[in-house]
Parts: C-alpha cells; sequence; structure tokens
C-alpha cells in the first residue's frame, strides 16, 4: 500500500506524540488511574503502518502541494491516524477483543489492572469496557482538535469538518449495521453486508483522507477523486475479509481463518449461502470454531461454493471502477497515478 516517506512519518509521528503527550500531561493532576488510561491511549497510537496519513499526505503532494509550506498538514494527517486509533478501540470493544497486533488493547490492559486489585469477573469486565469507551472517546476529541487548531484558514477547516462529520457519522453507521448483522437469527443479504463493509471503512480509511489532502492543496472540487476512493475503500474491506478466511498468519497478523473461528458474517458467507452447496458450507461453518483442522474444511468447502471466486471479482469490479474514476480529466496527472497505484496494491493484497 502507499506509506510515508521517512521524513514525512517522522513529521505524522511527531505530531501525534505532541497531541498525545499533551493529553498525558493534562491527564496527570488527576491521579493513577487517568495516568493508566492516557497511557493505554498513547500505546493504541504507537507504530500502526500510518495508511491515512499517507493517504492525506499522497493527496496533498499529488495535488500539487508544498510539505514544506502547509505545516497543517502533520496536523490533519495526524489527526486521521488518531480518528482510525479511535475507532479501532471501539470495534475491539464491540468484539470483546482484548488483544491487537498481538498485544494487549486497551481492555486487555484494564482488564488485567482490575484483576490486579481484585475486582471479580463482573467489575473486570465493567472496567475493561470503560477504559475502552472512554479511550475511544478522547481519541475522537484529540482528532478533532488537531483539526480545530491547525493552522487553517476558515474555509479550509470548515471543508475538512465536513470531511469529518461525513466519515465519523457513516463508520458508526456502519459498526451498527455489523454488529446487527452479527446478532441477527438469519443471514442478511451480500447487498446488505457489502454497505455495511463499505460503511465501516471505505469513507474514513480511503475517501475522507484522500480529500483531506486535496483540500489541504487548494482542490476546489473533487467528485472523481471521492468516488474513486470510494470504490478502493470497498475493495480494501473485501481482501481483508478474504485475508481473514484464507490469509496466511503474516498476512492477517493472527491465526488464519480468523473470521470463520470467529463466525463472522462477511459478503464471503453472504455469496456462499447463494450457492447450491450452502448446506456443506453451513455445517463446516458450524464446525470451525473447534480448531485448524475444521477450518482447513470450511475453506475448501467454500473454495468449492464458488463465494472465494465470487469476492474476488467484486474486488476487482470496484477497482474497475476505481480506475474509471481515476480517468476523469477533472484530475491532474499526479493523482491519476496515485489511484492506480492504491488500486494495483489492493489487488496485490488478494490472497
Amino acid at each position: 500500500m502507499i506509506e510515508l516517506a521517512p521524513e514525512h512519518r517522522e513529521s505524522v509521528d511527531g505530531a501525534i506524540d505532541r497531541a498525545l503527550t499533551r493529553l498525558a500531561a493534562r491527564a496527570q493532576p488527576h491521579g493513577e488511574s487517568a495516568q493508566a488510561l492516557t497511557s493505554a491511549v498513547h500505546a493504541a497510537a504507537s507504530d500502526g503502518k500510518r495508511l491515512r496519513p499517507a493517504l492525506v499526505v499522497a493527496a496533498f503532494t499529488a495535488y500539487g502541494g508544498d510539505t514544506d509550506a502547509v505545516p497543517a498538514l502533520w496536523d490533519v494527517a495526524a489527526a486521521f491516524e488518531i480518528l482510525h486509533t479511535a475507532l479501532l478501540v471501539h470495534d475491539d470493544l464491540i468484539d470483546r477483543d482484548d488483544e491487537r497486533r498481538g498485544i494487549p488493547n486497551v481492555s486487555g490492559r484494564f482488564r488485567a489492572r482490575a484483576q490486579s486489585f481484585g475486582a471479580d469477573a463482573h467489575g473486570t469486565a465493567v472496567v475493561a469496557d470503560a477504559a475502552a469507551v472512554l479511550a475511544g472517546d478522547l481519541l475522537l476529541f484529540e482528532a478533532t482538535r488537531l483539526v480545530a487548531t491547525a493552522a487553517l484558514t476558515d474555509v479550509e477547516r470548515d471543508q475538512l469538518f465536513a470531511v469529518l462529520d461525513e466519515a465519523l457519522l457513516v463508520s458508526a453507521v456502519g459498526e451498527l449495521a455489523d454488529a446487527e448483522h452479527a446478532a441477527r437469527a438469519d443471514l442478511p443479504d451480500a447487498e446488505a453486508l457489502l454497505t455495511a463493509a463499505h460503511d465501516k471503512t471505505a469513507v474514513y480509511s480511503f475517501r475522507a483522507p484522500l480529500r483531506a489532502g486535496a483540500i489541504l492543496a487548494g482542490a476546489a472540487s473533487h467528485p472523481a477523486l471521492a468516488d474513486a476512493a470510494a470504490a478502493l475503500g470497498l475493495a480494501f474491506q473485501l481482501v481483508d475479509d478474504l485475508i481473514g478466511t484464507f490469509g496466511s498468519r503474516s498476512q492477517a497478523g493472527r491465526d488464519p481463518g480468523a473470521d470463520l473461528r470467529e463466525a463472522k458474517r462477511t459478503p464471503l458467507i453472504a455469496l456462499a449461502r447463494q450457492s447450491e452447496s450452502w448446506s456443506r458450507v453451513s455445517d463446516a461453518l458450524a464446525e470451525a470454531h473447534t480448531g485448524p483442522i475444521a477450518v482447513r474444511r470450511a475453506q475448501r468447502e467454500i473454495e468449492a461454493s464458488g463465494a472465494r471466486a465470487g469476492v474476488e471479482e467484486l474486488v476487482r469490479a470496484n477497482l474497475r471502477r476505481a480506475r474509471a474514476h481515476a480517468a476523469s480529466p477533472e484530475l491532474p496527472p499526479p493523482a491519476v497515478m496515485l489511484l492506480a497505484g492504491i488500486a494495483d496494491a489492493i489487488e496485490r493484497r488478494i490472497p
């Protein structure tokens, strides 16, 4: 995928660190619990691929922006990474996950903290959940504050807040839909699952940061960029679904077939349900939680149903759509090249 140049990564990381150090300093007088919370927040935002800041910077330069002339670029790019972290913290809470990237996340840290002072199972869960809610809230505010205090014109700030507003609202809608789909007795149809996949990821991860970079570079109008970015975001999420089902440990960052063991309802499963072999797939999925052999059986049945090929075609259809939007004459050639490069990188991620 798109990566930040080392000097740009340093600038983005510096902006993130300044924001979170300020938060920690403000929490210091409020006691040890507040300090533990801000420490967990800082850990949650550490490392990471910095994809969203990279997209902000890439769009900015593609539209002719000078990274040395717009210091607000780094604060805005950092805001999108902090927004991403906030949504991950809340997503982990919704999914009841205590780890992220193989280490305890905010919930995991506070679960251990509650156990250390003798909390029972209920109290431990309450503390872990509360910490995750509050950490995500603090991060959401920090993302907003970075844009509010950046050295921007009033017009730029209004445009960026509109972008953030859409990103947060659509992400919330997608997250709620995902939770409701998981709770339903019946399996939602493929269109509903595709819409949820788009809303959870495409807007805040692709369309919003790319639009933000264009705004900072002075682009007055960018509908083709936004449309291409939305298609790229959906393709990216569909590839993530394939990786969660068929990807290796190195691709997924966790045990192979994790989505099958967790019985996640993805467009891949919806397409399998539409096949004539659904009964075999369903039987295999019911056993996938029992171990690697059952996971491999479920993988084979899903592939035999044609669902894997179907999702791969959906990925490629969205990439074709993105490339078609990118061909718009309203886009400068560097922006066309940027979008094409992102599309190629997403295609290479298909397991």
